[in-house]
């Protein structure tokens, strides 16, 4: 078979998504082509369930649209067996996971699987994060094999967010190189505003969700067990998270405190209460206008004792009653099929409320800037009602009103969620058209 015609057959046999799609697929079959190969570089760390999330978003999404698609993940050295295991239980199409190293130059590899699946695959697609998480791994990809590259769903900022510290400013060769992919899907229009600022030049550039709002991982007999025995009925209680301004990875790792994270923890340790304080505060009219209990869960590891700290000790007896405090972490697939049983969540962090809008249900996110500017993307995706800035005095004393009319009022949340979660949908039908043309 002529390379071009192995091409066209491989990319057919794939796209199922529209009647249009299944006719090609039909005729690419009747050619014996084999099936797309995707080489997906995700998975960044397994400390936080939304970093956790983006993965099996990404591949739900290729799963839709490419579903006879062989995908290889290439995860980073944190990914465990747990989270392999529960990935793997849902998606058949995940063929193997690799990890490891390519050279700069592309030279050399350490690891014979990565190298096997570099040769092998038809593209190379960077899963969404917190930035271009993997830029110098794509980079040597690319200088390994020539295969064109793509990203789904990145923030980036070429400048860092006003007094943030948390990203550092992007080279010009990370704008150059970014320039080559087939596409960049930016999850915040800020980003993709910064982005073009900057001189980045990709044949596509446009606004495209988190992965993790495709997520769909469920661990429904471990979330039952757990409410049954706290006492929390599936539609009659809120889910709440906490958080500090910057993650102490160095708690969660158990490793010596650099003197940036003295810096970090410092400022947590005087803001917790700024932001925290307002949630509380939701927690307690929830419970004494509702009638709704509450559970306090994580999002990462450091959350769970937070949790105790801020959100529960503090609590009037009337209310603390009311209320549960999750004293453990969880993996994503336990959350979300806890987030399902509530009635909406609300807090300081983003993906939870991601993955809750993506199985729809309502979510109001709380951010700051040390944060970057992934929060916008609730304002992008229609949800602005629903999004607070703590950095902005004005905004605070909105929360708790916020948080009581999405609570109660069930038709008008719910039809707002359907309609960013319709949006969303559409937006990531978009990224896989831009797949499916690019392979």
């Amino acid at each position: 078979m002529k390379r071009r015609d192995f091409l066209r057959t491989s990319v057919l046999a794939g796209l199922t998504a529209t009647p249009m799609f299944r006719e090609l697929s039909a005729v690419a079959y009747a050619q014996n082509a084999r099936p797309v190969r995707i080489l997906l570089r995700s998975s960044w760390q397994t400390v936080n369930i939304g970093d956790i999330a983006h993965t099996p978003g990404v591949l739900a999404i290729i799963e839709r649209y490419f579903p006879d698609a062989e995908v290889t993940l290439w995860a980073s050295s944190e990914y465990s067996d747990d989270v392999h295991e529960m990935e793997s239980r849902r998606f058949s199409q995940l063929k193997k996971v690799v990890k490891g190293w390519v050279s700069l130059d592309g030279k050399k590899c350490n690891s014979p699987e990565l190298a096997t699946a570099l040769e092998e695959c038809d593209f190379i697609l960077h899963g969404s994060g917190a930035s271009f998480v993997a830029y110098k791994n794509i980079v040597a990809a690319v200088a390994r094999t020539g295969k064109p590259y793509g990203i789904w769903g990145i923030t980036w900022n070429k400048k860092p967010i006003p007094e943030s510290y948390t990203y550092p400013d992007a080279d010009q060769q990370e704008i150059d190189f970014l320039s080559t992919a087939k596409f960049v899907f930016f999850r915040d229009t800020v980003s993709l505003g910064m982005a073009k600022e900057a001189g980045v030049k990709a044949p596509i550039m446009e606004f495209g969700p988190d992965g993790a709002f495709a997520c769909d991982l469920r661990n429904d007999a471990a979330a039952d067990v757990f409410l049954k025995e706290h006492g929390l009925e599936t539609g009659k209680f809120a889910c709440v998270i906490p958080r500090y301004r910057v993650t102490p990875y160095w708690k969660i790792r158990n490793k010596p405190m650099t003197e940036k994270d003295k810096e970090n923890w410092a400022l947590s340790q005087s803001m917790k209460e700024h932001d925290n304080g307002p949630i509380r505060n939701a927690i307690i009219e929830t419970v004494r206008q509702t009638g709704l209990r509450v559970l306090v869960c994580p999002e990462d590891r450091s959350q769970v004792e937070l949790g105790r700290e801020m959100l529960y000790e503090p609590l009037p007896e009337d209310v603390k009653k009311c209320v549960v405090w999750r004293d453990r972490y969880w993996l994503t697939d336990e959350a979300i099929s806890t987030y399902v049983r509530s009635a909406g969540l609300f807090g300081l962090e983003m993906h939870s409320p991601i993955m809750c809008v993506g199985n729809g249900v309502p979510a109001i996110v709380c951010r700051f800037h040390q944060q970057t500017s992934k929060g916008y993307m609730w304002r992008d995706i229609g949800l602005s009602e629903w999004l607070f800035n703590m950095d902005e005095k004005s905004e605070i004393p909105g929360i708790t009103p916020a948080v009581l009319d999405m609570l109660t009022n069930r038709e008008a949340s719910l039809d707002k969620v359907e309609k960013a979660r319709q949006f969303v949908l559409k937006r990531q039908e978009r990224m896989a058209e831009a797949l499916k043309n690019s392979i």
